[in-house]
C-alpha cells in the first residue's frame, strides 16, 4: 500500500512510531486535505456543503447542513488543537456559515429543529464545535448572529428526540445553550442522561436504545457524548463524569481487540461509512484520563486505523469522503445517510485536542493485542467472542448477542450487518439487496423446497466465556412459501405460511485459527439446512472449489474462507457443498464468494449439525481437515452433547 501525494511531506518517525511511521503531522495533513476538499462544494455563504453523492431521505437542504456541521467538528479539533494557529480562512469559513445558516433571508438557511428531525443530529456537532472553538469563533460573532444561533438551538428545548443515542444530541446542545447564558431545560439534560442508564448493561457496554443494538455507536456515541457534555458543563470531574469515565475505561480494556494488524476495524454494524470515527473513544479515554491503555497503544491503534483507510483511497482524489468503506458502496449505508454523512469520521480526530507534548503523541508506539499473540476475548455483555490470529492479523467477531431487532427508525430486523454469525476485519457481508435475499454468507438458514431462505428473529444470548459462546433464535418463512407449519410431509401437511417458528440453538467454540459451530436445529420436513462461511471479495474473481462436505474460496491476495461439514451434513450422501458467488454485493470488492454447505431434505423435528469455519491468510486445506477432525454426538438425559477431537489431541465439547 502507498500513501497519496498529500502525505509525502510529513516525515515518518520510525523511532517513536515503528509500526505506523505516523506522527501528529500526518493527522494534521489528513485533516487539512479533507477540509480543503470541501471548499468547492460550499454554498456562497458557507452555511452548507452540497457534496456529490446520493441524497438522504431528509432532503438536499438537510444534507447541506450535515456537510457543514460534521466538517465543523473536524475544523474545530484542528483549530483548537493548534491554539488557533491555522489558516485564518478556515476560521472565517465556519464563522460565515453560522451567519448565513441562521439567517432566514440568506437563501441557505438551516431547517428549524423539530421533533425527531435530522437537524437535531447536526446541531449537536455544531454545539460541540462551537464550544471547542469558543475563543476563535463564538466570542467573535456579532451579537445578532449569536442570538440567531441561540434561537436555532432553542428548537431542542422541551422537544422530542428518538429514544436512543439521539437523547444525547439534546443533552450536549442544551448544555451549550446553558454555557452561553441562553434559556434551556435542565429536565431535558437530566432526562437524557438518566435515560442512558436504562441502556447500560455492564462491563463498559451500553445498547443503543432498547433491545440488543451493539455496534460502533457504543464508542462514538454512547461513551463520547456524555463526556463531551461534561466538558461543556465544566464538570469534567463531577459525579456523573466519574461514572462515565469508569465505564469508558472498562470499555477500552478490550476495545483494541476489535482491530487487525493492518489497522482495519471489524466490519460490523450500521453507519460504517463513518470509518475512522471508530477511534473516537480511544482518544476520549486519553483526553479525560479515563483509559487503561498505554499512550503508545492509543496512538498505534488510532494511527493504524487512519493509515489503513488513507492507503486505500480515503479520502479520495478530490479530498472527499464517499458513501462507502474503502470505495463508494451504498449498501454500507442507511437511508438517513447523505453525502455529508461520512464526515462523522471527524470524531476520529478528537486526539488533536491533546497537546503536541502529550505522551500519546510523544511516547513510542506499542503493539496491538493481535500483533503480540493469538487472542480469544469473551465479551458477555454484547454476547460476542473476539478471535484474533497473530500470523495473519485477522480479527473475527463471533456474534451471539447483537441483532438490531426493531431498531427505530429503520426497523432493522434481519439486517446483514447484525444478523450474521460472524464478522471480521478482512471481510464484509454480501449486503446488497440482491445478494442479501439469498442469506448465504456467515448465515444458517432453513431453505424451503422452492429455494426461499428463512428469516431470522430476535437473538437470545446464552453464554460467552473463555473460548465459547452460544445463543438461540427462531426463524420463520415469508408468506407464500408453502412450508409445512407442523413438520408433516406429503398430502397430510397443513401449510400455514409465515406462522410457524423454528428454533435454532448455536454454540461456537474456538480452537487455534478455527471456529467450530454446533447447531441444534428444529425444522419442518422437506426443507434443507444451509450454512455459509465468510464471503471473501476483491477486484478479481475469487478462486473456489468444493468437495464432499467441504468448500473453500480464496482471493488473489491469498485470503481463504473455508467451511467443513463435520457432522450432520453429508453422512447419507444427499447433502451438497458449493461456492456461492455474488457481483457488486460486497464492500471489499465487486467479486465475492462464500463457501456453503446444504443438508439433504430434513425429516422434520430436531437435528444436529457441526461445522468448522476457517478464515485465514494462509492456505486452508478443507478436505484434510474433514478427514482429520472427528465428531461424536452424545445423547443423554441432559440433552445433546458434542465432542470434537483434533489431530493434536485437543478435545472440545459443546
Amino acid at each position: 500500500m502507498t500513501l497519496p501525494p498529500f502525505l509525502t511531506l510529513p516525515p515518518t518517525d520510525r523511532v517513536r512510531s515503528p509500526r505506523t511511521g505516523w506522527t501528529r503531522a500526518h493527522w494534521e495533513a489528513v485533516a487539512d486535505r479533507m477540509l480543503d476538499g470541501l471548499v468547492p462544494y460550499a454554498s456562497p455563504g458557507f452555511a452548507q456543503y452540497r457534496l456529490p453523492g446520493r441524497n438522504s431521505w431528509s432532503g438536499v437542504v438537510s444534507d447541506g447542513l450535515e456537510g457543514y456541521a460534521r466538517s465543523f467538528l473536524l475544523a474545530a479539533f484542528r483549530i483548537a488543537g493548534a491554539g488557533g494557529e491555522v489558516d485564518a480562512r478556515l476560521i472565517e469559513r465556519y464563522a460565515a456559515g453560522l451567519t448565513a445558516g441562521t439567517d432566514p433571508d440568506s437563501g441557505e438557511a438551516w431547517p428549524a429543529l423539530t421533533d425527531c428531525s435530522q437537524q437535531m443530529v447536526e446541531a449537536a456537532s455544531v454545539a460541540i464545535a462551537l464550544h471547542e472553538t469558543r475563543p476563535w469563533i463564538w466570542d467573535r460573532l456579532d451579537e445578532r448572529v449569536q442570538a440567531r444561533v441561540v434561537d436555532w438551538f432553542s428548537g431542542f428545548v422541551g422537544h422530542r428526540t428518538h429514544d436512543n443515542n439521539w437523547r444525547l444530541f439534546q443533552v450536549v446542545s442544551e448544555q451549550f445553550l446553558a454555557s452561553v447564558g441562553a434559556p434551556f431545560s435542565q429536565s431535558d439534560i437530566d432526562g437524557g442522561l438518566d435515560r442512558i442508564e436504562d441502556w447500560y448493561v455492564g462491563d463498559g457496554w451500553y445498547t443503543d436504545g432498547d433491545g440488543r443494538n451493539f455496534d460502533y455507536y457504543i464508542g462514538w456515541a454512547m461513551h463520547l457524548y456524555p463526556l463531551l457534555w461534561a466538558r461543556i458543563a465544566g464538570e469534567p470531574d463531577g459525579e456523573r463524569a466519574k461514572v462515565y469515565k469508569e465505564r469508558l475505561s472498562q470499555f477500552l480494556a478490550t476495545y483494541p481487540h476489535f482491530f487487525s494488524g493492518d489497522g482495519a476495524p471489524v466490519h460490523q454494524g450500521r453507519s460504517l461509512t463513518y470509518r475512522f470515527a471508530s477511534v473516537a473513544p480511544v482518544w476520549m479515554g486519553a483526553l479525560t484520563d479515563a483509559t487503561p491503555l498505554e499512550p503508545g497503544v492509543t496512538r498505534r491503534l488510532a494511527s493504524g486505523v487512519l493509515r489503513h483507510f488513507v492507503e486505500r483511497g480515503v479520502p479520495d482524489e478530490r479530498g472527499l469522503l464517499s458513501l462507502g468503506w474503502h470505495e463508494p458502496f451504498l449498501p454500507t449505508t442507511q437511508g438517513y445517510s447523505g453525502p455529508g454523512s461520512p464526515y462523522w469520521a471527524s470524531k476520529g480526530f478528537l486526539g488533536l485536542l491533546l497537546p503536541a507534548d502529550h505522551p500519546v503523541w510523544t511516547e513510542r508506539e506499542l503493539a496491538l493485542p493481535v500483533e503480540e499473540a493469538d487472542q480469544y476475548t469473551a465479551l458477555p455483555a454484547p454476547g460476542w467472542l473476539l478471535h484474533g490470529t497473530k500470523h495473519d492479523g485477522i480479527v473475527r467477531l463471533v456474534n451471539h448477542g447483537s441483532d438490531h431487532y426493531g431498531f427505530e427508525p429503520s426497523g432493522g430486523a434481519d439486517d446483514p450487518h447484525y444478523a450474521q454469525l460472524g464478522y471480521t476485519t478482512h471481510t464484509a457481508p454480501n449486503a446488497a439487496p440482491h445478494a442479501w435475499r439469498h442469506r448465504v454468507d456467515s448465515h444458517l438458514a432453513l431453505v424451503s423446497p422452492d429455494g426461499t431462505p428463512s428469516h431470522r428473529g430476535r437473538i437470545h444470548p446464552l453464554t460467552a466465556a473463555g473460548r465459547t459462546a452460544s445463543s438461540w433464535h427462531t426463524v420463520t418463512f415469508p408468506a407464500g412459501d408453502g412450508v409445512p407449519a407442523d413438520g408433516r410431509s406429503g398430502t397430510e401437511a397443513e401449510t400455514v405460511p409465515g406462522t410457524a417458528e423454528y428454533r435454532i440453538e448455536t454454540t461456537s467454540v474456538l480452537h487455534g485459527p478455527w471456529e467450530v459451530r454446533v447447531h441444534r436445529v428444529e425444522a419442518p420436513a422437506g426443507v434443507t439446512v444451509r450454512e455459509g462461511g465468510y464471503a471473501v471479495a476483491g477486484t478479481e474473481l475469487p478462486w473456489g472449489e468444493s468437495g464432499r462436505g467441504w468448500a473453500c474460496a480464496r482471493t488473489a491476495d491469498g485470503l481463504s474462507s473455508a467451511l467443513v461439514g463435520l457432522y450432520g451434513w453429508d453422512e447419507d450422501g444427499d447433502g451438497s457443498a458449493a461456492v456461492h458467488r455474488e457481483v457488486e454485493a460486497n464492500a471489499f470488492g465487486p467479486h465475492s464468494a462464500a463457501p456453503c454447505l446444504s443438508s439433504g431434505p430434513h425429516p422434520g423435528g430436531s437435528s444436529v449439525h457441526v461445522t468448522l469455519v476457517a478464515l485465514s491468510g494462509d492456505t486452508v486445506h478443507p478436505r484434510a481437515l474433514r478427514e482429520a477432525v472427528t465428531v461424536t454426538v452424545l445423547e443423554g438425559d441432559g440433552g445433546t452433547g458434542v465432542r470434537v477431537s483434533f489431530p493434536d489431541g485437543t478435545v472440545l465439547t459443546a
